[in-house]
């Protein structure tokens, strides 16, 4: 057969593709749309298993099918999203083509690849720049590698099967993707507070009846949930909005010098004041006085707040002349103020004159939806500080949605900071797994998860959590015999995520 002939062949394998993809388009379901595509491009590239995803806005890929892989396989193909063959094809945007991934440098050090056999592979990133997904081709029905004929096949598909899947996803996910904050965002002044989930719009329902009251307000929740903001997005929504917003943390102020931090006080009241100090309540006169972590308060400074709260009235520290308050105080705490009054480490008094209002803020275990949003509002932040345009790779994102956020939103900030710099240190403006969970101290965190603290030594907290985890993964990885399936169903996780602890842990199994 002649050039020409193999040339008119490719080109009408093309052409039919193309049309047949067409054709498939007129599916009102994109799940049948993308099993039927899937199974028409492995079936013209010759291909034993395929395995196409796209988005990634939940735990998972947002819409996914395979064909010719078991359920473990399709486990690890998952885990794949954020590093090995495929991260690689979703960061550099390019196909991947190996004839056998156990013997290519770039991916033979892989687990996964090792513990599978892959051989021939070809992985090609759909929606070119946008990275909407990726078409993962694995295995040849006749022996040797994909050849160009297959590539071209391959990125025909991922530039023609983007469009009209994206246009079904986004028609059967309205709904899930739905901005339940939306209206009121209209009528308060919350830019600082991410997220469109049902929780966020409870959160701000709450907000809402606050800012028409001016009543004290406890805003409640974890560590890291974003307490200041909403503080500041209540005295954003006021009637005091045109007048200062002052914040004090509690416990950042030692016990002797609280009351002058609070009420101000005059020249030589003590050895620091060389002149009259002027205190918070001063600068917050017909403004929100935000009192941070107001659990750390110690019982004597309790019964100070306490007065201040009653009379409305003050002392500088050193006079004997009553001042009045005009302010709203908004307290925030993530303790549980309740079982501190039963153990008598809170005034019980104290307690009900701060609780007139609660509003819980709640974590991103119960928002996981948000990461997104949470995500691009930080990066447009960094973005600005930064003179960056600084964006999430698909990949990245999927593994932001996988990762755990125990110090929620505080955690994810910090760590799309740190991946800013690692990116930006690296001339790219693209943030991808390798930047968001690098450790800047050389692997000396992964180093310290092995080791126990010796006697009188107290360990951080986050490095006690990575060797527990680490240690409890490796028993019940030895008690399964590395079974996944069996370990992941032990342990209450998804397959996936298993995977993803394995390789945050850098766990593998020894072989013998």
């Amino acid at each position: 057969m002649s050039a020409v002939d193999d040339e008119l062949r490719a080109l009408r394998a093309e052409r039919d593709l193309y049309a047949r993809l067409l054709e498939l388009g007129g599916h009102s379901r994109a799940d049948t749309f993308l099993d039927e595509a899937l199974a028409l491009v492995t079936e013209i590239a010759g291909a034993r298993c395929g395995y196409v995803a796209l988005g990634a806005r939940s735990s998972e890929p947002e819409l996914e099918m395979t064909r010719g892989f078991s359920q473990d396989e399709i486990g690890a193909i998952r885990a794949r999203l954020s590093q090995g063959i495929i991260a690689e094809a979703l960061r550099t945007g390019r196909t991947i083509a190996t004839a056998s991934a156990m013997e290519d440098p770039r991916f033979a050090g892989n687990a996964s690849v090792r513990a599978a056999k892959i051989e021939a592979v070809l992985c090609a990133p759909i929606g070119g720049d946008e990275k909407l997904g990726v078409l993962y081709l694995q295995g040849r029905e006749r022996p040797g590698p994909f050849g160009e004929r297959e590539r071209a096949l391959a990125e025909l598909f991922a530039r023609h099967v983007a469009p009209i899947a994206q246009r079904m996803l986004d028609a059967a996910t309205r709904e899930k993707r739905e901005d339940h904050t939306a209206s009121w965002r209209e009528r308060l002044k919350v830019e600082g507070l991410a997220g469109t989930s049902r929780a966020m719009a409870q959160l701000f329902q709450r907000l809402s009846v606050a800012a028409m009251v001016d009543v004290t307000v406890l805003v409640t929740g974890d560590s890291g949930t974003g307490k200041t903001e909403v503080a500041r997005a209540l005295h954003a929504s006021s009637s005091r909005a045109s007048r200062p917003f002052v914040e004090l943390n509690c416990a950042a102020i030692p016990e002797t010098l609280f009351e002058s931090e609070l009420f101000g006080a005059e020249k030589g009241a003590h050895s620091t004041a060389t002149r009259r100090l002027a205190g918070k309540v001063d600068a917050a006169q017909g403004g929100t006085l935000f009192l941070d972590e107001v659990a750390e308060l110690p019982l004597t400074v309790q019964a100070k707040l306490l007065q201040f709260l009653q009379s409305r009235t003050y002392f500088r520290l050193g006079s004997s002349e009553p001042l009045t308050a005009d302010i709203r105080l908004v307290a925030a705490t993530n303790a549980d103020l309740a079982e501190m009054v039963r153990a008598k480490r809170f005034r019980e008094d104290l307690y009900y004159r701060l609780e007139v209002f609660t509003i819980r803020v709640p974590s991103l275990r119960e928002r996981p939806e948000d990461v997104p949003a949470l995500s691009e509002h930080v990066l447009r932040l960094l973005s600005r500080s930064m003179g960056k345009s600084l964006e999430l790779t698909w990949a990245g994102r999927a593994a932001l949605l996988r990762a755990e956020w125990p110090g929620n939103v505080r955690q994810l900030s910090s760590t799309l900071q740190r991946a800013a710099a690692f990116a930006v240190g690296a001339g790219v403006d693209a943030i991808d797994v390798e930047h968001l969970f690098q450790d800047d101290r050389g692997g000396a965190a992964a180093a310290r998860a092995d080791t126990v603290p010796t006697a009188g030594e107290i360990e951080p907290w986050d490095e006690a959590t990575r060797r527990f985890q680490r240690e409890h993964l490796s028993r019940a990885l030895d008690a399964s015999k590395w079974n996944i399936t069996e370990a992941a169903r032990k342990l209450g996780l998804a397959r996936s995520h298993l995977y993803e602890l394995l390789r945050a842990h850098g766990l593998s199994r020894a072989r013998t």
